[in-house]
């Protein structure tokens, strides 16, 4: 690896895939690994607000897997296999069913829609929750205009945004601060 962070390679709107395989900065591919990892900055600051131990170890899980999804949707599918770039597994998708499991255990049964807020931990995670389903959707996009995803990607970052509505819950609940329905406007 290269000392130095820049290599004036993008200065001219093009970038290079993992395989080399170059392409414009605007490409989708760009576009939704770039999603990604504005995906898994959000989640080290939800780590950062974060004060329960076991939630910290599973966000930086979280993390990890962000950075393989990364690296999977920014490799040139056509060069992937000639390379050693780490998968995914269902096991990781269990491994978040299984969290929102227990979470849910402790929680009240949803019977509202929940306006996002209430502290900043929560508030934070709603906001990656966001972003989660923005990189999902471009994931999709990929995938109606024929552009390879792993079709692993695109059910981790589902069960992902799920996690991460159930954690923005579970920390209200942590931290005492009643959730706030959305109250419809009928008239």
């Amino acid at each position: 690896m290269s000392n130095k962070i820049y290599t004036k390679t993008g200065d001219l709107g093009k970038t290079t895939l993992i395989g080399g395989t170059k392409v414009p900065k605007s490409h989708i591919r760009i576009d939704t690994y770039g999603t990604v990892d504005e995906l898994n900055s959000w989640i080290g600051f939800i780590f950062d607000l974060t004060v329960d131990a076991h939630s910290k170890e599973v966000l930086k899980e979280i993390q990890d897997r962000l950075f393989t999804v990364g690296s999977s949707l920014a490799c040139d599918p056509d060069k992937e296999p000639m390379m050693k770039i780490p998968d995914l597994k269902e096991a990781d998708i269990t491994f978040l069913e299984k969290e929102m499991d227990h979470m849910n255990d402790v929680l009240a049964p949803m019977k509202f829609f929940v306006l996002p807020g209430g502290h900043p931990a929560v508030s934070q995670t709603h906001i990656a929750r966001c972003v989660c389903r923005r990189a999902e959707r471009c994931c999709v996009n990929m995938q109606e205009q024929d552009i390879f995803v792993e079709p692993l990607v695109i059910k981790y970052l589902n069960r992902l945004s799920d996690y991460l509505f159930v954690l923005s819950r579970y920390f209200s609940h942590q931290l005492a601060i009643p959730e706030t329905p959305w109250r419809p406007r009928v008239a």
